[in-house]
């Protein structure tokens, strides 16, 4: 089983947390076994999906929810940190056409692919705190928690769709 850092989504929570990127080229190629569209049915029996396309060999489109008039796009690409292979997502504005208001663009998360599903973890911004503005300050605030189960946010299950 995969089980790898993956800052999969803004759209997932209600919106995004830092003001800093953690790497600026990506050195690590694309993780194949997450392409495609997945979704998940939420409590109220609503249907959010999550679509994750090659930009490039080093880099991900993620589109969430996908397909709706609120999607949200973003760049992600994977990087090594603390022993883990993280995610990181810079989103870049909706469906609709509208940018990011403010420069907290940066969510990072972590992410295990085991068959057809795939479980979505973000950094909780709670242990980790918003406010730092330094690479090297968020870096050593990751790596000072890796240990810590709370690191990142209750999972998230998506199952691949398939055609």
């Amino acid at each position: 089983m995969k089980k790898l850092l993956i800052v999969l989504v803004c759209g997932l929570l209600a919106g995004c947390d830092y003001t800093v990127p953690l790497v600026k080229t990506p050195g690590i190629a694309i993780d194949r076994s997450v392409l495609g569209l997945w979704q998940r049915s939420k409590e109220n029996g609503h249907i959010e999906q999550l679509l994750v396309l090659p930009l490039d060999e080093r880099e991900y489109l993620v589109s969430f929810p996908a397909g709706s008039k609120n999607a949200m796009f973003a760049r992600a690409s994977l990087f090594r940190l603390a022993g883990k292979t993280l995610v990181q997502l810079r989103w870049l504005g909706t469906a609709d056409g509208n940018l990011p208001r403010d420069n907290r663009v940066f969510q990072y998360a972590t992410y295990a692919v085991a068959g057809d599903e795939i479980t979505v973890r973000l950094l909780n911004s709670e242990l980790v705190r918003k406010d730092l503005i330094f690479k090297d300050d968020l870096a050593r605030a990751i790596a000072a928690n890796k240990d810590d189960p709370h690191l990142f946010k209750e999972g998230m299950i998506f199952t691949q769709v398939r055609k």
